[in-house]
This record gives structure tokens, sequence and C-alpha cells, in this order.
């Protein structure tokens, strides 16, 4: 059995068996955490001064070719990590999101880099204004280092992604990270930093990692300090008030799980394309991961007219559905991430239930495929049908696992009222042929959602999905998603930077920023 040790101060620490961590396949024993007390005071400290000497050692171009070269050796040792994602409940093609979707983005924030100075640590956000009437005095901005920590605590769907994501941009802005992912999924994480240390790329310190609980570390921070968290909103909501934060203004940005809606607009008919693009895009939203996205579809929006028809197809598609060992080929859905996580969507779909039909799902004679998956955290995929939408559980309630509830309308406005239930959500997704009902419910949705896709027969062939977060595109929501923002390209690198207006004379400003002055 393996004890997972955490990698602080440049060390890895632990040799003690701590909680166990059980495959989500067959239940048998992955690793542990390790039972030692970690010093998080030692690990700031570190990334303050060891870390942050060798960061200020380099500049933004050198940290993108470092990112590259991370990126592509991560990826020559990428079955080493797929190994172990299957114990996370993932499929291969589930794994290939959270590992080879993790390089990718390494490989993305390192070719933005073209944009970026090509030497030193300052970002000239620009241009100058003329503050005064004869030009000698001017005023700009200017991006630089924070001088911090990045500690960035992840959730327990995507072990890879989830840390390299956050990490890329900090690593681009100059800032040291501690990660620290959730204990269920964290011997993936492990592995993880293990490549990372074991490449030499990385200057000292940039990174370190952290198993088990975060202890007093967020009550160590200070104003230099950046806190990153992705996981349930009740969560996020706790962290956000911690008395530390708080007190010393510490930039906190939150990613929380939503009830995230696709829209069937009324123009599409059973017979046209688009309604079987509405009809595969929540299914695969429900059994991609399990259901285990924060942007997965939980509440699937159709006409009144046409739910039957669109719960009969999907209940026909998620028929067949093959649940079950996803080391195994035929296997297109895994298990969740633990046992845990299966009695917790249980309880949530039960809520769900009430005041709704059951299209699919709870079937007694539910089997997984595979040999001694009896022991595993299997969930079947569940479709739900409600006729009285607007005072459904589902606009509050989230079941985080291949769970989805049909919800009819009787106009457009009364779908877009619907939509906007979910009081703030991570994506969303239209499907129509109508240009003009796209612009009005876009224009109407986009100040509750942060990322809208808008689908039809033109998009779907290059279309990369209702709940694919890309680098170049922001990540994050509004209210109930947690208000923070990610990726988003160099957005993301500026989010880990300190922003300061800068006054003087034209020289003097192209002196601090490398640039010509101001004819």
């Amino acid at each position: 059995m393996t004890t997972l040790q955490s990698y602080i101060a440049g060390r890895w620490i632990g040799a003690q068996p701590g909680q166990q961590i059980k495959s989500a396949i067959d239940g048998s024993v992955v690793a542990t955490t390790h039972a030692e007390a970690l010093d998080f005071g030692e690990a700031l400290h570190y990334a303050r001064t060891v870390g942050q000497k060798a960061m200020r050692g380099t500049d933004f171009q050198q940290r993108a070719g470092m990112l590259k070269a991370l990126a592509k050796y991560l990826g020559e040792r990428k079955e080493e990590m797929y190994a172990l994602s299957f114990h996370t409940g993932a499929t291969r093609a589930d794994g290939w999101v959270d590992i080879e979707g993790g390089s990718g983005t390494l490989f993305a924030y390192a070719s933005m880099a073209k944009e970026l100075p090509k030497s030193g640590n300052l970002w000239h956000e620009g241009p100058q204004i003329p503050l005064g009437k004869t030009g000698a005095y001017a005023g700009t901005h200017v991006l630089v280092p924070r001088g911090g920590v990045a500690v960035h605590i992840n959730a327990f769907n995507f072990p890879v992604w989830g840390l390299l994501e956050k990490f890329a941009p900090t690593f681009l802005a100059g800032l040291p990270s501690i990660g620290k992912p959730a204990t269920a999924t964290s011997f993936l994480t492990e592995k993880l930093v293990r490549l990372i240390n074991e490449s030499g790329i990385l200057p000292e310190g940039a990174l370190q990692l952290i198993i088990g609980g975060t202890g007093d570390l967020l009550d160590r921070l200070d104003v230099r300090d950046v806190v990153t968290f992705t996981g349930s909103a009740d969560t996020a909501a706790k962290l956000r008030t911690t008395p530390n934060l708080i007190k010393h203004s510490i930039s906190f940005n939150a990613e929380a799980d939503s009830l995230n809606c696709a829209i069937l607009a009324p123009d599409v008919t059973p017979d046209d394309e688009e309604f079987d693009l509405f009809v595969k895009e929540v299914a695969r939203e429900m059994t991609q991961k399990a259901g285990q996205k924060c942007t997965a579809i939980r509440r699937a929006i159709v006409p009144a007219d046409r739910v039957d028809a669109v719960a009969a197809k999907l209940k026909e598609r998620l028929a067949k559905t093959t649940v079950g060992d996803p080391r195994l080929e035929n296997v297109r859905m895994g298990a969740l991430a633990s046992q845990s996580q299966q009695r917790d969507v249980g309880e949530r779909v039960a809520t769900l239930r009430q005041g709704a039909e059951l299209v699919f799902g709870d079937d007694a004679g539910f089997a997984p495929v595979g040999e001694g998956v009896g022991a595993g955290a299997f969930f079947q995929p569940t479709l739900l049908l409600a006729r009285q939408p607007h005072s459904h559980a589902a606009h509050d309630v989230e079941a985080f696992g291949p769970v989805s509830t049909l919800m009819p309308y009787a106009d457009i406005d009364d779908a877009m009222a619907l939509a906007a239930k979910g009081q703030g959500s991570l994506a969303g997704t239209l499907v129509t042929k109508d240009a003009a009902t796209a612009a009005r419910v876009i224009t109407e949705l986009a100040s509750l959602h942060g990322r809208l896709q808008i689908l039809d027969r033109a998009a779907a062939p290059e279309s990369t999905g209702h709940g694919s977060a890309l680098p170049y595109l922001k990540h994050g929501g509004p209210g109930r998603a947690g208000g923070g923002e990610e990726l988003g390209g160099l957005r993301a690198v500026k989010h880990m930077m300190q922003r300061a207006a800068v006054q003087g004379s034209p020289a003097m400003l192209a002196a601090v920023t490398g640039e010509g002055a101001a004819a």
C-alpha cells in the first residue's frame, strides 16, 4: 500500500499511513494519506524566499519555455497517469480530458507568451495618457509579480487538469504555487507532482503539494498572496469568510459547481438536426466523467410540446450507455470518484425526485460490467422530468453525478426565466436555428452565465461541447458559480499579478516600461 507524500520546502514528507483512499472501481485501497502534520509556516517561508528568488531570476519568456518543456515531458509519461486515473472512476476518454487536457493547457499558455514582454517581469498595459496641457506629465498602467504565494485548493473531479490549469497562468505571472488536491483522487495529483519534480524543469520552490488538510495555512497568508478554490458553493462560502482573508483583503477566486442549463429553442422541431444535437449534448454531459463536471447540464429546458419527445430520445440514448469498469474498452461511463460521492448523489436524487417523474434510472437490475465492481462507486444515469418546473428543487439542489432534469417551458421568455433560477452558472447552451432567437437569448442570459454556447448544425462539426473549459476562454461564473474567473487566455495571468498606475514624464514612463516615449 502506498502512503502519499506532501512536497514541502524542497522535500517529500510522509511515511506514516493516514486516511485510506479507495479505488472507485472495486473499493480496494489504492493509497493512504500521510499522518504527519505539516508546518505551513515553513511552506510559505520557502515559497516566499527560495521560490520567489528563483522565479525573479526568470522572465516571462523563460517561464513560457519551461511550461512548453514540461508539457512535452508530461505528455511522454502520460501512461503512468492513465494507469492511476482509472481508479478515480474515469474511462480512457475521461482521463484524456484530465491528463492530456492538463498538458494541453500548459502548451496553450506557453504559446500565449508571444503577447508578453520579451524580457523582464513588468508588463505594460498602456497606453500612456497625457495628464497635462504640454505633454510633460502622463500616466499609464503596469502589471508586476505580486511577490507572494498562490494557494490552489482543487476539487476531486480533475486531479491533473485542475492543478495545471491554475498553475500555468500563476507560473507565467511569476508567483510560486502551493497545490492542495481533494483527498479522494489525490493519488493521481501526487503522481503528477512527482513527475514534475523529477523533470527538473521548474525553478525550486515554484510548486509545492499538500496531501490532506490545509490546517492553519489560510490563517498565515498575507496581502501579497492569492487563494483559488474549485469545489462546492457551500465550501467556497466558508473559505471566503476566513477571518484572515477578510482582514487582509486577500484575493480569493472561487469556481463553484453550478446548476447549468441547456435550452432547446422553440424553432427546433423533432425533425431537425438540431433536435438530435440537443439530445446528444445533454446525454454526453450526463455521462462524461460520470456527470462529475462543474459545467455539466443539470437542467434541460425544452418546449412543453416537445418534452416527451426529448425524454424518449434521451431515454433511448442513455439505455445504450455501458456502465462499468473504466478499464474495459466497451465501457462508456465509469464510476463516481468515491463511495461517499455515491451516497451523496443518491441522497440528492431522492430530493430531486420529489415533484418529478423518473424517465430513466433507479433500475433494480442495474449491474455495472466488470469483475469485482460490486464495491465500486457506480451510479446509473438518472433522468428526471419536472412538469411543474418553476417550483422544482433542481434550481437549488445539485446531484454531482450522471443526473439531469427535464423542464418544459411555455415560451422563450419562460425558458429564460427558468434558466435564471440557477442564480449564476458556469456554462449554458442554446440550441437554435434562428439568429434572432440567439441574439435575444444570449443578450439576456449573459448576465448570469460565465460562458454560453450557441449550437446549430453549422457549429456542430467543430464544437468543443457545452462542458469543455478551454484555456483561451473564461472559466467561471457569477452568483452560485462562485463569482470568479479562471483561464480566458492572458486574463488569467493578469489576475495573478498586481496592477499599478504610474505617473511621471513620458521619458520616465518609457524607462520604466521599456517602451519608447510618446511623441
